[in-house]
């Protein structure tokens, strides 16, 4: 069980998704840095689906009630422990009656915290993912708050054995670590061109490769609305409105495109002039009001093959933690 001592702006419970009902009109939802929470999961023992903690801006804080294993990954916010300083992308040894606190962001604007055994809530449409405005999943569909007495799962066999082992040896964190993204607050994001690409004038298809854009303070888990230069189409069209994907870069009337994240609508009447390759999703996942992002061109087939080369990594890594597991039994 984690007792909620702090809130914070907005922490909730995400998995990787509500998959499978967007032609119903449900919205996927989930974590909005996937990388992050699935290392965390992975760092523990748990399925990487599994759900855990996503802490916008900082200011969280959670009491153990049992011994536990945590990984924390994603922005840096002065994790501590009781505290002493946490390292992310590595295992956490956690001690009955332990404080895991968070501070102000430094890096990135989201950490995800994976408990071995996961976070025990119920399944919403075969997910644990928190989906605020229509409030469902996740904790009482809810952010948590002060006071909330969040339950964790069931250890696995070897989760026990590695929380046995590592009480016994006094053991807090390994030197080792999972390599994380490179967040930035002013990173370059890779871009393919979208659907309607062609539909813009040649100065909007040029602005959107070569000048920046400022991330704006009406941002939120639905899209990261950007402030610059307008965008505009070559001559107003009607459009009939289609899906639309986690990056997917629309400008509305006013010119000022949104990127379209966790908790994007399933279907969209706005012209889509890009589509984030999924690679980069992480790195616009972390960006925060104030914060600038630049667009850069790559193909489709570009793009496929940084899909495949992220995820044969993460199956290096996956092998690799599971060894790292065995020297601790």
């Amino acid at each position: 069980m984690l007792t909620v001592r702090k809130g914070g702006p907005q922490t909730t419970v995400q998995d990787l998704g509500r998959t499978g009902y967007q032609r119903y009109g449900v919205i996927v939802s989930g974590a909005m840095d996937t990388y992050a929470l699935r290392m965390a999961n992975l760092l523990v023992g748990n399925n990487e689906n599994e759900g855990g903690l996503e802490i916008t801006l900082g200011g969280f804080s959670a009491r153990f009630g049992q011994d536990g294993l945590v990984a924390v990954c994603g922005g840096e916010m002065s994790a501590d422990l009781d505290g002493r300083p946490v390292k992310l992308w590595r295992p956490l040894f956690v001690p009955a009656g332990a404080v895991l606190s968070f501070g102000a962001p430094k890096t990135g604007c989201r950490a995800y915290v994976a408990v071995a055994g996961g976070i025990d809530v119920p399944l919403v449409m075969d997910s644990k993912s928190t989906y605020l405005r229509a409030e469902i999943g996740g904790f009482q569909g809810r952010a948590l708050k002060t006071d909330d007495e969040v339950p964790v799962g069931s250890l696995s066999g070897p989760q026990r054995r590695t929380v046995a082992a590592m009480r016994e040896r006094g053991f807090f964190q390994p030197k080792w670590a999972v390599p994380a993204p490179p967040y930035s607050d002013d990173p370059i994001i890779r871009v393919m061109p979208g659907r309607q690409f062609r539909l813009f004038d040649e100065e909007s298809r040029v602005r959107l490769f070569s000048e920046p854009f400022t991330v704006s303070l009406q941002s939120d888990r639905m899209g990261l609305r950007l402030e610059g230069h307008t965008l505009s189409l070559e001559e107003k069209q009607e459009l009939i409105s289609e899906a639309v994907a986690f990056g997917s870069i629309q400008v509305p009337p006013d010119g000022q495109p949104i990127v379209l994240m966790a908790d994007r609508q399933t279907a969209g009447g706005y012209p889509k002039i890009g589509q984030i390759a999924s690679i980069d999703l992480p790195l616009a996942a972390q960006l925060k009001p104030g914060d600038r992002i630049t667009f850069e061109e790559i193909s489709v087939e570009e793009g496929q093959w940084l899909y495949f080369h992220k995820e044969r990594l993460i199956q290096e890594l996956r092998t690799a933690i599971q060894w790292r597991w065995r020297e601790w039994l």
